[in-house]
């Protein structure tokens, strides 16, 4: 098993999450895609979560938004890591990007019901 790469590192994926736009949601596909890219995503939306429950300004339709989309996005290897990120915290935060995750159906696709 060969330990994580080191690029990217939480900071750089934390602040592709923040702001989001076409470039930044290419770059987060491209992290998706590689397994051995999974720590350091998850390390990026945690710090990335973590800064937001921070902020003076709480954005919950853009933390939900990137729910969502990771929700909709991410491969079925990633959805119950994503799920665990979202309940680690009752922060507002999390609950936004929870809601974003519950919205995209994301969990139910990759585990259906028998």
């Amino acid at each position: 098993m060969s330990t994580p790469a080191a690029f990217p590192d939480r900071d750089t994926t934390a602040a592709k999450l923040s702001s989001f736009g076409e470039a930044e949601q290419a770059f987060v596909k491209l992290l998706m895609e590689n397994p051995e890219q999974d720590e350091n995503l998850m390390e990026g939306l945690h710090h990335h979560l973590d800064l937001a429950a921070e902020a003076r300004f709480l954005n919950t339709l853009k933390l939900e938004r990137v729910g969502e989309w990771l929700g909709n996005e991410a491969p079925p290897r990633l959805q119950m890591r994503l799920m665990e990120v979202a309940r680690s915290s009752q922060h507002a935060a999390y609950q936004a990007f929870r809601s974003g995750l519950i919205k995209s159906g994301g969990l139910q696709r990759a585990f259906p019901k028998a």
